[in-house]
């Protein structure tokens, strides 16, 4: 890792974020990975040279498809399948996953099904060894873990169903303006399972081998870099607008807060910069 000032050229990927109060960010950028959140205050600047890059496999490619992805890569690999945006249809015990080593290293292992406040309360799925890094990356203030169960179909089965009783979307727009008001996580989580009960014994009939524990675990508080909140949200984009410079005002989950907009880092894995 560097903190430097000095350009720095390479491919884009997400942010690296370090569990700190504040959270710490880091800017993957080609091979080299800087403190992106020291230079909060002052300005930076990120100029697309106008390459795109598959994340995956190297090639260039016009279009970047599923956050950084080339379209051969995009069709064929299991990372880019449509379980992986709902995963209650993972189809891994069918014998059609697209590659099984992969769904062995992602899917079939403990995943967690919580609550998190970001933009309001939302139910979401992860990997066991992806918390806290779910939670920041979609700028959640405060999160908490509910269930525990074996694999990542049986998280999305039961996140579909708490969904009927609560959302499972952050909107973006109204997570940047700044933090939501506090709530009792495990007084919502009692409330939200309980009016869940006919629901989930529904599911457990449907799907007699799905199992899950709850969990009985404290919140996890977290708080962002960021200097000023944005009173208007306006998005950044690389494809209209080849550099973004401005002073940094903050960071959360995988946007830069800049004095004029904000830009999501993830949506460009994958594009060349220069950044200053």
């Amino acid at each position: 890792m560097t903190s430097r000032a000095a350009p720095l050229r390479g491919v884009l990927r997400k942010m690296k974020t370090v569990l700190a109060d504040p959270v710490g960010y880091r800017l993957p950028v080609g091979d080299e990975c800087f403190a992106v959140d020291e230079r909060i205050g002052g300005t930076l600047s990120l100029a697309f040279t106008g390459n795109i890059f598959c994340i995956a496999c190297g090639r260039k490619t016009a279009r970047s498809f599923a956050r950084g992805y080339c379209f051969p890569c995009f069709k064929s690999l299991a990372e880019c399948d449509l379980c992986v945006m709902r995963p209650h249809t993972c189809h891994y015990h069918l014998g059609t996953c697209r590659d099984e080593s992969w769904g062995d290293r992602h899917c079939m292992r403990e995943h967690y099904v919580y609550i998190a406040n970001s933009s309001a309360l939302k139910v979401g799925i992860t990997r066991s060894s992806r918390i806290p890094t779910r939670w920041i990356d979609q700028g959640a203030s405060e999160a908490i873990g509910v269930f525990k169960v074996k694999s990542r179909l049986h998280s999305g089965l039961l996140e579909s169903t708490l969904a009927k009783h609560l959302s499972d979307r952050t909107d973006w727009r109204k997570m940047l303006k700044g933090d939501p008001a506090p709530v009792d996580l495990r007084a919502a989580a009692e409330r939200i399972i309980g009016q869940a009960q006919p629901h989930l014994a529904a599911l457990q009939k449907a799907h007699p081998g799905l199992g899950w524990q709850r969990l009985d675990e404290p919140p996890l508080r977290l708080s962002y870099p960021v200097a000023r909140y944005p009173e208007k949200i306006t998005g950044l984009n690389f494809d209209k607008t080849a550099t973004i410079a401005g002073r940094l005002n903050g960071i959360k989950g995988q946007y830069l807060i800049f004095d004029h907009g904000v830009v999501n880092v993830r949506k460009f894995s994958g594009y060349e910069v220069v950044v200053e």
